[in-house]
């Protein structure tokens, strides 16, 4: 199906570019969100009536997604999750959670604005990038981590799934040793 665009869409085109798209991209996402029109002799007259409308609106939409992004640049977001000790979760952290938790911080932003592939499932720090308009992209940091404590060591650098896996052999080399001690006094007793 041949549509005009009415906004800039990623991998697609700009602005009043006829394209060729399948149909059911077109009737299921572009058509219905008002990011086109089909391409026909009166929707292309139409769109050379409100070229100049939807150019201005794009215009103040850019420039208020740019004012946003100077804010939220670097901006850190924390999820708390329960994980196992080699640092892989229970569950995952996705686009809606990111999105929640940028809520929380005070910005307005939808899961489809964050950009995921896949679901995060280890802890660690994730850097993900959030379209806020079809031109203005920025990055923000999530923070998986199991408690604030952790989030924290996390955020100075610290790699929490070593410092566990550290604590672990450290406690096998106790135990290890406690049993040599152990089976050492038996045999003194066991000599008496």
């Amino acid at each position: 199906m041949e549509i005009i665009l009415l906004e800039r869409v990623a991998k697609l085109g700009q602005m009043g570019d006829v394209v060729k798209v399948r149909d059911g991209y077109a009737r299921n996402f572009l058509l219905p969100t008002g990011k086109a029109l089909r391409a026909t002799r009166e929707n292309r007259v139409r769109f050379d009536n409100m070229k100049i409308e939807l150019e201005a609106r794009n215009l103040e939409r850019r420039q208020e997604a740019q004012a946003v992004a100077e804010k939220m640049e670097g901006q850190i977001v924390t999820m708390l999750r329960q994980a196992g000790d080699s640092g892989q979760l229970y569950g995952s952290v996705s686009t809606r959670d990111i999105a929640d938790g940028l809520t929380a911080e005070g910005f307005t932003v939808d899961r489809l604005q964050v950009v995921l592939n896949h679901p995060i499932k280890v802890l660690g720090l994730h850097v993900v990038p959030v379209t806020l308009h079809p031109e203005v992209e920025v990055t923000v940091t999530v923070n998986v981590a199991r408690t604030a404590d952790e989030a924290e060591r996390q955020a100075r650098g610290e790699d929490v799934r070593t410092a566990r896996d550290e604590d672990a052999e450290i406690e096998a080399e106790l135990a290890e040793a406690r049993a040599e001690v152990a089976a050492e006094l038996e045999e003194e007793e066991g000599e008496i």
